[in-house]
């Protein structure tokens, strides 16, 4: 079953190369995008329990990653929210943890394991009829 995604980037080079890569390595189908806090948010909300996943950049063209994360807390157990953001310092990922992701990783050093974490959601089995 593919793992209906939400893209949260907005430089458009590496919006286009993550879709193209997630959809090479796991079964990832990308649902839609947002280059801002307010229009990620209010798609996340208007598709609330109609996505698997939402990966979530920090630094946004308007608001920012967090605020988009602060949003997603009352989502299912099944939806998981992971950032992707080129300042993974310790600092950042403690924020975001506590904001409610699941994961955080680095957009330097951390495809791989962005990779592999997506491809392991693919095996879980995911909400009836998501």
């Amino acid at each position: 079953m593919a793992l209906i995604t939400y893209l949260v980037e907005d430089n458009q080079i590496v919006l286009d190369n993550l879709i193209e890569a997630l959809q090479e390595i796991a079964s990832v189908q990308v649902t839609g995008h947002g280059a801002t806090q307010a229009e990620a948010s209010r798609w996340l909300s208007a598709h609330d329990g109609e996505w698997h996943l939402a990966i979530v950049d920090l630094f946004l063209k308007e608001g920012n990653g967090l605020g988009v994360l602060a949003g997603c807390r009352n989502r299912e157990p099944y939806q998981k929210v992971v950032v992707l953001t080129n300042y993974a310092t310790p600092e950042i990922r403690r924020r975001a943890t506590d904001l409610g992701a699941d994961a955080v990783f680095d957009k330097s050093s951390e495809l791989d394991d962005l990779f592999a974490y997506c491809a392991e959601q693919t095996a879980h089995e995911v909400a009836p009829g998501n």
